[in-house]
């Protein structure tokens, strides 16, 4: 049975709107990719951690 995907609540690195972020609880430990904001379409660089269980997912800007 495949696990569902972990939903996160997270703010916007550019317009602040709060937006649901979806990982993949199975996969790399770690990896990085780039999204558009559904509200403001501003490129996201996603980072997905994974360890155990645990999935952490932060957002940044992609001119950071």
């Amino acid at each position: 049975m495949q696990p569902f995907a972990d939903e996160q609540q997270l703010q916007c690195p550019y317009c602040g709107e709060s937006v649901e972020v979806t990982a993949d609880p199975v996969g790399v430990s770690s990896e990085t990719y780039v999204e558009d904001c559904p509200v403001c379409c501003r490129p996201w660089v996603v980072h997905v951690s994974r360890e155990g269980e645990d999935v952490v997912v932060h957002l940044g800007r992609e001119d950071d």
